[in-house]
């Protein structure tokens, strides 16, 4: 993991496409101002990882359940 010091109202580069800057810090809270491209997707970690846990679940459903929805088996 690279690890950077940075002070409010400074920023990194991701790229050519990426910019975050430290807008505020407030005790032990660091509000961030995120530029990037809309085709990228920006989630908190723990909703990424749900929605990954989530779409898992969803891959995982039986055949035999698809059957029963299609109506091909009893």
């Amino acid at each position: 993991m690279l690890v950077l010091t940075r002070k409010r109202n400074e920023a990194i580069q991701i790229g050519e496409d990426i910019e975050i800057k430290i807008l505020a810090i407030e005790g032990d809270q660091i509000k961030l101002g995120i530029t990037a491209p809309q085709s990228i997707d920006i989630y908190r970690k723990e909703i990424y990882v749900d929605i990954k846990q989530q779409n898992n679940e969803a891959a995982n459903v039986p055949l035999n359940l698809l059957e029963m929805l299609k109506g091909t088996k009893e």
